[in-house]
């Protein structure tokens, strides 16, 4: 399974924030991470593979072009999970995971069935306890963790997560990005991610994608697309990229330039 992006060009009104951008084949079965400093384009693009803002060009998962289809279709492979999540929705989180499993299902599925995967995808966040809590009185981290289990128990094909662990405290920033990888390597599906953290990006993504202007600065390994080069000319700051004891890259910033 794979997600091509060819020509797409997004803006709002006469301001254009991507403009036929080429993106080669985005495979499943890995996390591809997007970063890049402010205005870089990243949010953009990622409503633009969910279809959520007007653009033009192809955007393809194998033989299915998505641009084509209305956007209940479209949901039924890709689901996004936004940054800002809506507020006072009168619903507990069982509630809402569950609803979120029917709207993506074109068949029925029995009531008992229902719930027990969405307990499951409950569980697996860590947060069955907040089942029949009401998404209202939640912590902002805790909405979070319970808008990613709506995202999760759709099963999609393509998930995609613009900064899902910002409001979160560390042990839950690893659980959630541990979870992402493993879902992308279980199931084989693409999953593409939003992150401001690059030690982050680096430490879970196999593939990074660096932003800038609406174009492709760098893309690639975390090794081949983190390099103080590539930070001192899209990030405007000098740093260090160096493996730990364990491998993993760790960025280092000295000073902004």
């Amino acid at each position: 399974m794979a997600l091509h992006v060819e020509g797409l060009s997004v803006g709002y009104g006469k301001r254009h924030v991507i403009d036929k951008l080429d993106i080669p084949a985005i495979e499943g079965g890995q996390v591809t991470a997007l970063i890049g400093p402010n205005a870089a384009g990243k949010t953009t693009l990622l409503r633009a593979l969910a279809g959520l803002v007007s653009a033009k060009g192809t955007i393809r998962l194998d033989d299915i072009e998505l641009t084509a289809l209305s956007i209940a279709g479209h949901a039924q492979h890709v689901t996004y999970m936004p940054q800002a999540l809506p507020q006072r929705v009168a619903l507990t989180v069982l509630e809402a995971t569950l609803s979120a499993l029917m709207s993506a299902r074109g068949d029925a599925l029995p009531a008992a069935q229902a719930r027990l995967k969405a307990m499951q995808a409950l569980e697996r966040l860590g947060i069955s306890d907040l089942a029949l809590r009401g998404l209202d009185e939640l912590s902002g981290g805790q909405r979070q963790l319970a808008s990613l289990a709506q995202s999760i128990v759709r099963e999609p094909r393509v998930l995609l997560l613009d900064e899902p662990t910002s409001a979160l405290d560390i042990h839950h920033q690893l659980r959630v990005m541990q979870l992402v990888e493993e879902l992308a390597r279980e199931r084989g599906i693409i999953v593409i991610i939003v992150l401001h953290d690059i030690a982050q990006a680096a430490r879970y993504a196999q593939r990074i994608i660096l932003l800038e202007q609406g174009a492709i600065a760098a893309d690639g390994s975390p090794a081949q697309a983190i390099t103080p080069a590539t930070l001192a000319r899209v990030y405007k700051v000098e740093a260090r990229v160096e493996p730990c004891s364990r491998g993993f890259l760790q960025v280092i910033v000295d000073r902004a330039l």
